[in-house]
């Protein structure tokens, strides 16, 4: 008579496969709280694409101090790039 197996091993066990429990892959859960980005992130994007928009249109219409140069359009490109790179975070 060949031997049977247990009703526990037949229903964890099809053919080759072996359950997560038994390999020991099991992700543990997320908190619910960490999927969200905190309440200020996203008006920290909104006030960085402002001021670099307001820095380089104030550049070109010779507003801020010492002419047009061409550091406030770094500071407000720097600040524009920055806000997106953070929205690529935004959850």
């Amino acid at each position: 008579m060949a031997k049977s197996q247990s009703k526990q091993s037949k229903a964890k066990t099809v053919g080759r496969y072996v359950s997560a429990e038994k390999r020991g892959r099991i992700t543990a859960p997320r908190p619910v709280g960490a999927d969200h980005s905190p309440h200020w992130y996203g008006w920290l994007l909104i006030d960085l694409l402002l001021f670099g928009m307001l820095v380089i249109t104030l550049n070109y219409l010779q507003v801020l101090p010492g002419s047009t140069s061409s550091w406030y359009l770094v500071i407000g490109l720097v600040s524009m790039f920055s806000a997106f790179y953070l929205a690529t975070r935004y959850r």
